[in-house]
Parts: structure tokens; sequence; C-alpha cells
């Protein structure tokens, strides 16, 4: 019983990259980008940080679970 053995096709060569992005592929990280550099610019728009952080909350009452 022989198996049939399977060539690769020739990779055809091309003379540079020709990809092309999605519009929104650029525009997402430019939005995000600028969104957080208004936040760096005026931190007084920024009003979680002078809460609590989430994550301190959240460990905290981790702990007092455990301690019962």
């Amino acid at each position: 019983m022989s198996a049939t053995t399977h060539t690769r096709p020739p990779q055809a060569t091309r003379g540079g990259a020709d990809t092309r992005l999605p519009w929104w592929a650029l525009a997402l990280p430019v939005l995000a980008f600028v969104a957080l550099l208004l936040l760096i610019l005026n931190p007084a728009d920024a009003h979680a940080a002078a809460e609590q952080p989430a994550i301190t909350h959240l460990l905290e009452r981790v702990e007092q679970l455990t301690a019962r």
C-alpha cells in the first residue's frame, strides 16, 4: 500500500508587500492614544483616579472573605 505525497505549489514572488489594512486598524489606536493624551494633559477629568482603586477594594474583600 503506497501513500501519495503532496508537493507544495510554487510560491508566487511579489515585488513588495501588497497588504491593505482596514480603516479602523489605524483609527482605533490613534483614538486610544488621543484619549490617553487628553487625560494626561487634563487630569481633572480623571475622576476615577481620586477614588480608591478597584483592585485594592477587590483584594480587601477577598481578604475579608478568607479571614472568616
